[in-house]
């Protein structure tokens, strides 16, 4: 019972850590290279505190504590921009990213009327409109596993066997983020984000309500994953529960959800893989008029290897995929009202979604 996890009083929470029987046994993620022992952080023992407090705490209350609570003492930077090495040196290729961004955003203005009254959002870290990448990977998120029983949520606890040391655990009953699970999911083991939902609630109401679009870029899946959720430090694969604080962690999203909570209200388009959308947006014909222009072979060069970072299907290609959010009329080749004496009408070829001619 979510009550029973939750007191704060010590000897329920006893009772309650002991009536969780099973040791959540999915996988793993790790560098391979994690110390013996493992370092006692101030995150760890803020943690540790915490449970004994008040009981085994959720993997989404695991991620708010080390990833935004100052008791880490120190601020771990987002690190997974660089997962796996995929970073943009070139400030070139940053600029065609941003500005091919900026394209799609022009190309949706026009097409529903080009409107006097336009604001640009973003949602990120604050500097993913040139890189337009962790649109939701800072959101907490709730582990499921399935059981005999039924689903049951996986939380946090301390080791009992090893001092310092945390270890994932099986709640004994449901517990409320279970309400998020499709009752047809067949899948043993799934990751679930209430809070990019609410988000996406938000916005669906508010595209339906007013027009607009939303473009979502961000390492993920269409519901066919388990288990993503993962750390890194260094750029390197790290264990989730190894000195706390210290290394970043994330999870992909699962578009297949998102598209669950637009509820209908608005149509969705995607998640198709980078490397399609941003030739659909003309990033081969833009990189060509740059490498005409330059005659300084390290900059060629620059422009090369962040076009191959941001296109190669085994770098940042294929990880990451673009999804977006748009007025059902917007593809049922409606009308949108300009003025009240003129209407304009629009295609239904949403640009980065549909191969285009470039010329």
């Amino acid at each position: 019972m979510s009550v029973l996890l939750r007191s704060g009083l010590g000897p329920l929470c006893a009772v309650a850590r002991a009536a969780i029987p099973f040791i959540w046994r999915g996988k793993y993620f790790s560098s391979g290279n994690e110390p013996a022992e493992n370092p006692v952080t101030p995150m760890l023992r803020h943690l540790m505190y915490k449970i004994k407090s008040t009981g085994p705490i959720t993997v989404a209350e695991y991620m708010k504590e080390v990833l935004t609570n100052p008791a880490k003492g120190y601020y771990v930077y987002r690190d997974m921009l660089g997962e796996k090495g995929d970073f943009i040196t070139s400030p070139e290729i940053s600029q065609i990213f941003g500005e091919l961004l900026g394209i799609w955003f022009i190309s949706e203005w026009m097409a529903t009327g080009k409107s006097t009254a336009f604001q640009l959002v973003e949602l990120g870290p604050g500097y993913s409109f040139y890189l337009a990448h962790e649109f939701f990977d800072v959101l907490p998120v709730h582990k499921f596993q399935k059981t005999p029983q039924g689903w049951r949520e996986v939380f946090v606890d301390i080791d009992p066997q090893v001092s310092d040391k945390l270890r994932f655990v099986l709640a004994p009953s449901a517990t409320p983020a279970e309400a998020f699970i499709q009752h047809d999911e067949t899948r043993d083991h799934v990751e679930v984000c209430p809070d990019a939902g609410v988000i996406i609630e938000e916005l669906s109401q508010r595209i339906a309500l007013t027009g607009g679009a939303a473009l979502v870029a961000d390492y993920g899946h269409d519901g066919t994953k388990t288990d993503t959720f993962r750390g890194f430090c260094d750029h390197k694969l790290h264990d989730v529960l190894i000195a706390p604080g210290t290394a970043d962690l994330t999870a992909d999203v699962d578009f297949s959800y998102l598209r669950r909570m637009a509820q209908g209200k608005v149509a969705s388009l995607g998640p198709i893989k980078q490397h399609t959308f941003l030739k659909n947006m003309g990033i081969d014909v833009r990189l060509k008029v740059l490498l005409d222009k330059s005659n300084e072979p390290s900059v060629r060069q620059q422009l090369l290897q962040g076009y191959d970072m941001l296109m190669n299907p085994k770098k940042m290609g294929e990880r990451f995929n673009f999804f977006a959010l748009l007025p059902h009329q917007r593809l049922q080749g409606g009308r949108y009202q300009r003025n009240a004496r003129q209407s304009k009408p629009f295609a239904s070829v949403v640009a980065g979604f549909s191969e285009l001619a470039w010329q």
